[in-house]
């Protein structure tokens, strides 16, 4: 055959350097290009029409096809324009033995990633190809390191770069496929009910319910209804019988959030169900069994609790298998503008705003901020920036002055320029123990706990600050 060179060498065993489809009518064309590739480790498929070669590309994914242009059934052209409506960025590189300059144009311009005249030259081909198949894998390599990228540094809307978070990704990608209970500990807004979230939709119980419980929004005997149920006159508001949570999220998980305020009572009843998968409805006689998998959660330590025996060791060791410990905001300062920009693209999408960017002189103190509220207290800053914003670009003047104040503290010195240094560490602790107070609704018991000192400690530097907690209390409803 004079239009080919038949290579006469048998093919050498190699590795596999990209998948190929061949469309062309011509028999010995097609066994000619087919032993031509295939002896350089391509994988190669062929199809002698059109609608074919279509039908093969519906089949698999291939890296190349060589598309000769005169087709019994349809123009090359047409069959180009339907694989790129397929396959945008397929590569393809026609072939003809009318080899014209506007030929080569035509295809060029309708999405040719080359064009070869018959006869070809063997070496000239296979540049081609290899060059093709190359562009064509860097692409998609280069699609999957976004994608990678994208999980990694936003794993189910949990955003960060830091080594902290990426730690923290990568054990949750290893935890979640598994049956093992997991405990996640981090401070109040740092995100534990989407670790939760995270651990669950990456599981094999991904399409079973995922039942949220805050545990310490409800007294006992409320409690223990929502997660066990009860049955009809089992107290006296009970008028018909009602499943519990624990019932609703069978096959799937439980996420109990606060579980360190739990009582000792409901603590015992928990651990029956971690070890024997079975519970009784309150005032029931009957057994319950499921398959639930359970995810707690505490912004206070547990091991603090266990030893002042508000905490059951044996359900400490029970919820302790895998434990996931959440960075407060301010030790992974690095992912604040990440965070800063996934909230103004969500909020910015959500109430319909043309807010873009915010500005070096408003991201200055938000990088200083300290953060006490963590993930949860920025989110809250940035959706009021966006709803208040009346331009692209959020200003400092958007930001509330707490924010603006906590993230100078040169300002302090500005205000109290004769002030000591034992008078500027005061005004700190001050708003400090304000903040924090303020934060609890103004129990002092739940924010000395934050602050992990004792209650007469914090006591002593309120009374020493001269902070009226009463006055400020009820300013505030507490």
């Amino acid at each position: 055959m004079s239009e080919v060179a038949v290579l006469s060498r048998h093919p050498v065993e190699t590795t596999h350097s990209g998948s190929v489809l061949i469309i062309d009518d011509e028999a010995a064309i097609r066994e000619s290009l087919e032993t031509l590739l295939e002896f350089e480790g391509y994988s190669v498929q062929s199809a002698e029409t059109g609608e074919q070669g279509l039908v093969k590309l519906g089949e698999r994914p291939f890296d190349l096809i060589l598309l000769d242009f005169a087709l019994p059934d349809r123009n090359g052209l047409e069959i180009l324009a339907d694989i790129r409506d397929r396959d945008p960025q397929l590569a393809v590189i026609m072939i003809t033995a009318y080899g014209t300059v506007d030929n080569a144009v035509r295809a060029m311009q309708n999405g040719a990633t080359n064009f070869i005249q018959k006869p070809w030259d063997n070496e000239k081909l296979l540049a081609d190809v290899r060059a093709a198949v190359g562009r064509r894998r860097a692409e998609e390599e280069n699609e999957q390191l976004k994608r990678a990228l994208k999980q990694r540094y936003n794993f189910e809307n949990i955003v960060g770069k830091s080594e902290p978070m990426l730690k923290i990704f990568d054990l949750v990608s290893q935890v979640a496929p598994s049956r093992s209970t997991v405990l996640i500990q981090g401070e109040s807004g740092t995100g534990k009910e989407l670790i939760a979230k995270a651990i669950h939709a990456n599981s094999p119980r991904r399409n079973r319910p995922f039942v949220p419980v805050n545990t310490g929004s409800m007294p006992t005997d409320l409690l223990e209804s929502t997660l066990f149920g009860h049955v009809k006159g089992a107290f006296t508001s009970a008028v018909s019988s009602k499943k519990g949570l624990f019932e609703v999220a069978d096959g799937g998980t439980i996420f109990l959030d606060e579980i360190g305020t739990m009582s000792l009572e409901t603590q015992s009843k928990i651990l029956r169900v971690l070890q024997d998968r079975k519970f009784m409805h309150l005032g029931g006689i009957h057994e319950i069994q499921v398959d639930v998998r359970v995810i707690a959660a505490t912004n206070i330590d547990l091991r603090t609790l266990v030893r002042e025996g508000r905490f059951r060791e044996d359900l400490f060791y029970r919820l302790n298998v895998i434990t996931v410990d959440l960075p407060p905001l301010r030790s992974r300062s690095e992912d604040i503008p990440l965070l800063v920009n996934h909230f103004l693209i969500k909020f910015a999408r959500e109430n319909d705003k043309s807010v873009r960017q915010i500005s070096p002189e408003a991201l200055r103190p938000i990088m200083d901020c300290g953060w006490p509220g963590n993930v949860r207290e920025l989110e809250n800053v940035i959706e009021r920036a966006v709803v208040l914003s009346n331009s692209p670009v959020i200003g400092i003047d958007l930001l509330p002055d707490q924010i603006v104040g906590r993230g100078a503290s040169s300002k302090l010195l500005e205000h109290r320029p004769d002030a000591s240094l034992f008078e500027i560490i005061e005004d700190c602790e001050r708003r400090i123990i304000l903040e924090m107070l303020e934060k609890c609704g103004w129990n002092q018991t739940d924010a000395a706990e934050r602050f992990h000192i004792p209650l007469s400690t914090l006591n002593q530097k309120i009374k020493r600050l001269n902070i009226e907690i009463r006055k400020r209390a009820k300013e505030h409803g507490a």
